[in-house]
């Protein structure tokens, strides 16, 4: 684009209206970004955006991430006249029940949406995670004269975006990592949903992200399409910075009382406010949802050019195949999302073993032996390597490539640079649980993040994004119980692992050895639809023998029998985690004093309530209500379990700083406790 053409004017209107006009009709929805935004959105879509609505899932195409995701209707309006499976019919029924032109931008929705977005920041800070991923491909798999991983990533971003917390952490990390193939578009139009931004905010933006590393570029007036198009060269231009594009606009553009307000923000305009905008802007009034055929037929030769595009892209590809025929099977393989031939015959199986070890140090293992087989595996912790042993040894580290070697102190290895599979995410807990979605959602890569289980409450609207858009990503929370001892009851995660349970499509996993730990991340290294929460322990806990309990590929149900003194027991025994020997222990000793009991190990509910109620009802009899639950976490909830003839040994209160076995022992989590609690209940 060289010249603000009359032809690009109208293609910009269009997009304003198609979208107030869905806002309009549904009487719901936020005209003010798309008013505003709409010449940007344009250009970039237009004259930069990489992309092929023919084949959506295009490996190599540019990704856009509307972050500010209340402009969903923005977003709509591109789709469909950029022509992706977004009819007319469809855009009408905006926010309506059943429609994919959902109230904010839902990826498992539509082709074309890279990432859910709405709740602000989240957009932003998984965009990081998808330039990640893409700078890790291209160090992979490029090779001189062969650039299949070649593209960008683009934001549109808003003040509120801005505002978040999540935002500049996740900021803050592609500044130090130099992820200049991440370019965000902020719409600047100082007003956010109650009022003037200076209501709240007079930081410098500028001067905030210069200081995070990152280009910064201005366009005084959103309007200026051929400002917005040079400001987006030039950010191209300089790979060595992500950049930010401050554009300056004016909420609900056109409308003519409404324009600069907060009240164009988060209402429709009203009928005659948006004829007035059209008559302003030039527009027809009388045909709602209006697209001249010129427009149609100039997005019909934009749609044309990204075919092209992508065919280019296949040749290259096929250029590549030919030359590196293992590494481009390696790449296909990669971006289908397949698991490698016999990656399961790495993985190890402890022995019997009373001292047992914590499933942290399992979960290493793990991680260790999985390493070479599986080279999509990446990612790593919230500055908590030497604690969580979410370490990938001797696979580099993920930095930039022009980072001094003298400031690497705690790398996982002796390289540094985008080919490296450790990413080292700093106290940035959020922040991380955003960029993983990022990654998992661009494909390609397996990524995982890892804090303390306490922690999980900083990242958990990224873990809601993750269940509620299908993303595959595992999260690895260790330290889960009281068991974590003398840091106390501000370490100690008590309510945490129920309500993970609480979210939809999270698969919540608590294993009870090292070999329920193996199967956990098997299930996890499995699972397409959606993300998965390792729960894992401080503390040791015993390897238990599988000759004489049962075998721990029954963590693949959810629950399974572990061991029983009869098959038609009189009490069972429920429990997760370390909880589980202990269960254990418990009864057989109840077993010597004549009783029958069934022990049964619960590591993963959402897996269980999968299972047909056949499945469930052999591993808990209906006819069995003689049952206890033992979890050392809050006790609410696992009336579902032992229904209200049952007992719970929980938590109903924050731990003690002390000694972990200690503790356990103040709260009840000892075998007396547990045999007592059974003679109380089957007396």
């Amino acid at each position: 684009m060289t010249n603000q053409s009359a032809m690009d004017n109208r293609c910009v209107n269009t997009i304003r209206f198609l979208a107030a006009d869905a806002i309009q009709k549904a009487n719901s929805g936020h005209p003010g970004l798309p008013l505003g935004a709409a010449p940007m959105a344009h250009v970039l879509w237009a004259h930069h955006l990489h992309h092929d609505s023919s084949q959506p899932d295009w490996a190599d195409r540019d990704r856009f991430v509307l972050s500010a995701g209340h402009g969903s209707s923005l977003l709509y309006a591109l789709l469909h006249l950029h022509g992706y499976d977004l009819s007319m019919e469809e855009l009408q029924s905006f926010r309506q029940l059943g429609s994919r032109a959902a109230g904010h931008p839902e990826s498992h929705l539509l082709d074309g949406i890279d990432l859910t977005t709405g709740p602000l920041g989240q957009g932003i800070a998984s965009a990081v995670g998808l330039a990640i991923a893409e700078r890790h491909l291209a160090a992979v798999f490029n090779r001189p004269g062969h650039e299949v991983v070649d593209h960008h990533t683009y934001v549109l971003a808003g003040d509120g975006d801005l505002m978040e917390g999540v935002a500049y952490e996740a900021c803050a990390l592609a500044g130090h990592l130099r992820l200049g193939r991440l370019i965000v578009l902020f719409d600047s139009n100082d007003i956010s949903l109650a009022g003037s931004t200076a209501l709240s905010t007079s930081e410098d933006m500028a001067l905030r992200f210069q200081a995070a590393g990152w280009q910064v570029l201005t366009v005084e007036d959103g309007n200026d399409l051929d400002a917005v198009d040079a400001a987006l060269t030039e950010a191209k231009g300089d790979e060595a910075r992500p950049a930010l594009i401050i554009t300056k606009t004016i909420i609900g553009y056109g409308a003519p009382t409404k324009q600069g307000t907060s009240g164009a923000h988060g209402a429709p305009l009203g009928e005659d406010e948006l004829a007035a905008a059209k008559r302003a802007l030039g527009c027809p009034t009388d045909t709602p949802f209006h697209v001249d055929e010129e427009v149609r037929a100039h997005f019909a030769e934009i749609a044309a050019a990204g075919v092209e595009r992508r065919t280019a892209w296949e040749s290259k590809l096929a250029a590549y195949r030919a030359d590196h025929p293992d590494l481009a099977a390696e790449f296909t393989r990669r971006m289908s999302g397949d698991l490698p031939d016999g990656w399961e015959d790495v993985l190890p199986v402890f022995e019997p073993d009373a001292k047992g070890l914590a499933s942290r140090k399992a979960s290493e293992a793990v991680l260790q032996s999985l390493a070479g087989v599986l080279p999509e595996l990446i990612g790593g912790s919230a500055d908590l390597n030497p604690s969580t042993y979410t370490w990938l040894k001797g696979q580099g580290d993920f930095l930039s490539p022009g980072t001094r070697p003298e400031k690497v102190q705690g790398a996982v290895g002796d390289t540094w640079d985008y080919a490296g599979r450790n990413i080292h995410f700093g106290v940035r807990e959020h922040a991380m649980g955003s960029i993983v979605n990022g990654m998992a959602q661009h494909g390609g890569v397996i990524p995982y993040a890892s804090t303390f289980h306490v922690f999980c409450d900083y990242l958990r609207p990224a873990l809601r994004l993750a269940a509620l858009s299908g993303y595959p990503a595992i999260f690895v929370f260790t330290h889960d119980s009281i068991g974590v001892g003398e840091d106390g009851p501000t370490h100690q995660p008590i309510e945490q692992t129920m309500s993970l349970r609480l979210i939809p499509n999270l698969s919540v996993i608590r294993p009870a050895d090292a070999n329920e730990t193996v199967e956990a991340w098997r299930a996890a290294l499995t699972r397409t639809d959606g993300p998965t929460a390792l729960v894992l322990s401080r503390q040791g806990l015993p390897t238990l023998d599988r000759t004489e309990v049962a075998p721990a590929t029954g963590l693949s149900q959810g629950g399974y029998i572990l061991w029983q003194s009869s098959e038609s027991p009189e009490l069972i025994l429920i429990a997760t985690g370390s909880e589980v020997s202990l269960a254990l222990a418990a009864a057989k000793k109840l077993a010597d004093e004549g009783r029958a009991v069934r022990v049964v190990s619960l590591p993963s509910w959402d897996l269980f309530e999968c299972q047909p109620d056949e499945v469930k009802d052999a591993v808990l009899p209906p006819s069995v209500t003689a049952r206890i639950a033992i979890e050392a976490g809050r006790d609410l909830g696992w009336e579902r379990y032992v229904g209200t003839a049952g007992k719970v040994i929980g938590m109903n209160r924050f731990g003690e700083s002390g000694p972990g076995a200690k503790v356990f022992a103040m709260f009840g989590f000892t075998v007396d406790a547990v045999v007592r609690t059974a003679r109380e209940l089957i007396a």
